[in-house]
């Protein structure tokens, strides 16, 4: 399913400036994606990228993005925080945190409730936990934790009661509206950005699935060791929780020397072709 994986880049042309690749440079992009931030890397003659993603769509649409450029990229699959880069050392390092586009815009994936499709969640299809198996197994306890510590959800408990006693969910659409009704109406008021009652819940369910957080904390603290004295790291977070990781860990490093005092944002005209990079912040920092 390669020819429907479809991710449109954010932050590209301030990444790119910011990690500075040159002709002779190894490059390490740890989210590949469908290639975009590579393509940009491989472009400047001389350069070389290795190509990290756990997700096997991933890798095999950005192989056949990327196949021009030959030898000039390798890939490995696999969650970048148990990539090992041997004796390798990068004069840059780029990650673009969180969901893609492409896995959103694929309904059976199950990121999304916008259309019916099992609860999946998962990044790598080749692990066994999935969104369904938290929701329909996990006590009322543990899910009120996972919707308030990675959806930064108020009213988890009032939710995780309900799904307990409303189990099994199965698809999607079903947990969707099970969490609206019995979310509070709010009254018509000034217009404001509507914001679906599920929305933080699936954002918790996708990161305990994926074990999101801790994989960044986990590559966040290797990253750094493996780049050359000079070589830039540079982050895409997408909401507040990434962000807070990389922010405290780029300061929290010895060896680096944070370059963004604070993120860098979408231009106007980014936000205008490209909707979900309003959420995107790249901070970059320099091994000292």
């Amino acid at each position: 399913m390669c020819d429907t994986y479809h991710h449109i880049s954010v932050l590209a042309t301030e990444l790119i400036a910011g990690i500075a690749p040159h002709s002779g440079g190894l490059y390490l992009d740890a989210t590949v994606g469908g290639g975009g931030h590579s393509d940009l890397i491989l472009a400047i003659p001389g350069t070389q990228v290795v190509a990290l993603d756990q997700d096997a769509q991933a890798i095999a649409a950005s192989k056949i993005r990327l196949q021009h450029y030959g030898d000039r990229i390798s890939f490995w699959q696999g969650n970048f925080a148990d990539y090992d880069p041997g004796d390798h050392t990068f004069h840059g390092i780029i990650a673009d945190l969180g969901v893609s586009s492409a896995q959103l815009d694929q309904p059976e994936r199950g990121f999304s409730f916008r259309h019916e499709a099992p609860l999946d969640m998962r990044m790598n299809q080749t692990q066994s936990l999935t969104a369904a198996d938290l929701i329909n197994t996990s006590d009322e306890r543990e899910l009120a934790d996972i919707f308030y510590h990675y959806g930064e959800e108020r009213l988890s408990r009032r939710i995780a009661r309900h799904i307990v006693a409303t189990r099994p969910y199965e698809t999607t659409t079903e947990l969707a509206q099970a969490i609206a009704c019995v979310m509070p109406r709010h009254k018509s008021g000034r217009t404001k950005t509507f914001i679906h009652p599920a929305t933080r819940v699936f954002q918790a369910l996708r990161i305990a699935v994926n074990a999101e957080l801790k994989s960044i904390e986990t590559f966040l603290n290797k990253a750094p060791l493996w780049l050359q004295p000079g070589g830039r790291l540079g982050v895409i977070s997408f909401h507040s929780l990434e962000d807070r990781i990389t922010k405290h860990s780029l300061r929290e490093i010895d060896c680096l020397k944070v370059l963004t005092k604070k993120p860098i944002y979408a231009q106007t005209e980014e936000l205008t072709h490209n909707p979900r990079s309003r959420s995107a912040k790249l901070r970059i920092a320099e091994r000292l």
